[in-house]
């Protein structure tokens, strides 16, 4: 099942384009990720340097060099204690003194890092990571100002928790995840949908070719896509090239035969004219290479049928005119058919093919038979169907059924015959990849079962 499946076309096709679409989605959804975070980050550190201006612009220093000041950021998480948001004035110089600090901080502080370690930049200001006050991650900016002509100086922080934004930032991912994913599933579902629908045409081009397989049409029929056409139409071109191959093979075996029915008679009549021992044995030899020729051009005709066309023939009929000629030929024989049994039964191949396997077996049991012969036709499959004909004689053993089937051997010289013909018909069975089945009937003689190929639909071709 799996190497049927990796060789299946519209497996590959739907797996190659589902993998295709779900590479895409991750990288598409990496990258806005990506972009989300960045804008969302370079929100945040926006939004505290504006905030850290504004610290400035608020705090003022005395004339004592004290830091004084009432700053309002705007911002109602200053005032929540251990939000993670917090800002503080520390003095930068010896002259000035005091300390502001957010409602939030309280009397608690945030260690600053040395400037050693994290140096200010040319316009005084740093930034860096630190530790919050109950676990979570902040965002640290700092700048030194003048603030008067004294020099008193002053160190302004402002502080951010960078915890909300890694969870807006995670909440975003899982959100993008899931209308993402829900994107992908439906764009799989789209694209098989899709490739099943234009892959349809060739589902199409199958049943057809089985059509024509079966009987049931003789050419590939339909409407198909401009790319299938061209196929559509090498394969009708190939079914008629076949078709004509099929004539003229026929053709010719029929000149052949005719070529050589004069020779052999000449053979046979000038035997006559001979007489005697000499005459009989080039009379009987004469007749068996007739015999034999016809034999092989039969089973050449039939195998040219077999591989390159289908035929058709309509059981039903043909058993009955069977029945009629074999009654006439044997009046102390009572033959039963039934119609219906066979009425819906179509011989994939050709009525003389038929007629002529049936027909030897059914001549076999009006010799043997000793009153009653049934013929009956039933469907065994979609494929297939059986002609069995029973008879009250006296049967065969198996030996005598692998006798029989020997070419030219028969079981009784008295009765007339070649021997031939249940070798021409487990030949000509054969060629058909039918089957043969020899077993005892319930009337006590001989039951043959003959199974070949069922052409669905009726009439003739």
């Amino acid at each position: 099942m799996a190497i049927r499946a990796a060789n299946s076309l519209t497996v590959r096709v739907i797996v190659l384009s589902s993998l295709w679409a779900v590479l895409a989605l991750i990288v598409v959804g990496g990258l806005i990720s990506t972009l989300y975070e960045r804008t969302a980050t370079r929100g945040f550190e926006d939004l505290l340097s504006a905030q850290l201006y504004n610290l400035v612009n608020s705090v003022t220093v005395s004339d004592a060099g004290y830091l004084s000041g009432s700053p309002d950021l705007g911002d109602l998480r200053y005032s929540q204690p251990l939000s993670g948001w917090y800002w503080e004035v520390l003095p930068a110089s010896d002259n000035t003194k005091g300390r502001l600090i957010s409602s939030s901080l309280g009397i608690l502080e945030v260690p600053s890092k040395p400037s050693s370690d994290i140096p200010f930049d040319s316009a005084y200001r740093r930034s860096y990571d630190a530790s919050g006050l109950d676990g979570e991650q902040l965002k640290v900016i700092e700048t030194e100002v003048v603030l008067d002509a004294q020099n008193h100086a002053a160190r302004f922080r402002v502080m951010g928790n960078a915890s909300v934004v890694a969870a807006d930032v995670a909440d975003f991912d899982r959100t993008l995840v899931y209308y993402l994913g829900a994107v992908g599933l439906g764009t799989i579902i789209v694209n098989v949908l899709a490739i099943l629908a234009g892959l349809s045409p060739l589902g199409a081009v199958r049943r057809s070719l089985a059509n024509v397989r079966t009987g049931k049409a003789e050419r590939l029929e339909g409407q198909f896509p401009a790319e299938i056409e061209p196929l559509a139409v090498e394969m009708n071109a190939l079914i008629d090239n076949n078709r004509r191959i099929v004539e003229r093979s026929r053709m010719q075996v029929g000149n052949l035969a005719h070529s050589l029915k004069t020779p052999i008679a000449v053979l046979v009549n000038e035997a006559a004219s001979l007489g005697g021992r000499q005459g009989q044995v080039v009379a009987h030899q004469a007749e068996r290479m007739r015999q034999q020729v016809q034999h092989y051009l039969d089973r050449a005709r039939v195998a040219a049928q077999t591989e390159a066309t289908v035929f058709r023939a309509p059981v039903g009929p043909a058993l009955e005119r069977l029945v009629r000629v074999i009654a006439k030929l044997n009046p102390a024989r009572d033959l039963e058919f039934d119609p219906v049994s066979a009425a819906d039964l179509v011989f994939a191949g050709e009525r003389q093919d038929f007629e002529e396997i049936v027909g030897n077996l059914l001549e076999n049991a009006g010799k043997w038979a000793a009153r009653r012969i049934i013929v009956t036709g039933k469907a065994v499959s979609e494929d297939r169907f059986a002609t069995i004909i029973e008879d009250d004689g006296p049967g065969l053993t198996e030996a005598q059924i692998i006798e029989a089937k020997k070419r030219g051997r028969r079981l009784d010289e008295a009765t007339p015959g070649s021997g031939l013909g249940l070798s021409i018909v487990s030949d000509m069975v054969a060629e058909y990849r039918g089957s043969l089945e020899f077993s005892r009937s319930d009337l006590g003689g001989l039951r043959v079962t003959i199974v070949l190929p069922r052409a669905l639909g009726g009439g003739a071709a």
